[in-house]
């Protein structure tokens, strides 16, 4: 799940202005933040980001291409949600509008991007805030493109597993930067691509 982490990073690091570029994903379950162990919460699992400014919670579905949805939550309070499908054909960076319809709330013409992982394709995109409520007290959330059906997923257990997301979110957030930052090496320039960068490095490397 670390690629996880980097692909609803990097799809809202460039804030979806009007949307974001991604690509690639999922990987293995290795380890996450140091401070945060993956959670099982029933059929979700609840894991933390690498750099330490987020967490998210994933799930894969049986059946037909077996589609895995990631839900990420940042430490600011964006959020950031992945569908992804071994049968799509959606390509990398396609922009779409499509339609979610959850239990408690909905969103029609909702702008995403397509990406891809591996076997699987489909679309990262981000919401309002209320989004994640509206997610925990769902039980299913079904997706159109117009009226084509591109998937219709339960949500049982999202409430706990959203429970726990926030849980590890707040751990971070409670930190200060600096402990956030731990593990960097000093001898890093802050502008490596600067014109100096070299002779800052072998300074600070004498200090």
């Amino acid at each position: 799940m670390r690629e996880q982490v980097h692909l609803w990073r990097r799809a809202t690091v460039r804030a979806f202005l009007p949307v974001a570029l991604v690509t690639g994903l999922f990987g293995s379950a290795a380890a996450s933040a140091q401070d945060y162990t993956m959670h099982d919460i029933g059929a979700w699992k609840v894991a933390a980001s690498t750099d330490q400014k987020g967490c998210f919670l994933t799930r894969t579905y049986g059946g037909a291409g077996e589609t895995t949805l990631l839900l990420g939550l940042d430490i600011d309070g964006g959020n950031h949600l992945s569908v992804l499908n071994e049968n799509w054909s959606i390509k990398p960076k396609d922009r779409q509008k499509l339609t979610f319809r959850l239990s408690n709330g909905g969103y029609p013409g909702q702008p995403v991007v397509g990406m891809a992982s591996g076997e699987k394709r489909g679309f990262v995109t981000n919401f309002e805030p209320k989004f994640i409520t509206y997610f925990a007290t769902s039980e299913k959330l079904h997706i159109f493109r117009g009226d084509v059906p591109v998937e219709q997923l339960s949500l049982d257990g999202s409430g706990a597993a959203v429970a726990e997301l926030r849980r590890c979110v707040a751990l971070y957030k409670a930190k200060p930067t600096g402990a956030r930052e731990t593990g960097r090496s000093d001898n890093i320039p802050r502008d490596p691509f600067a014109p100096d960068a070299t002779r800052k490095s072998k300074d600070r490397g004498k200090r």
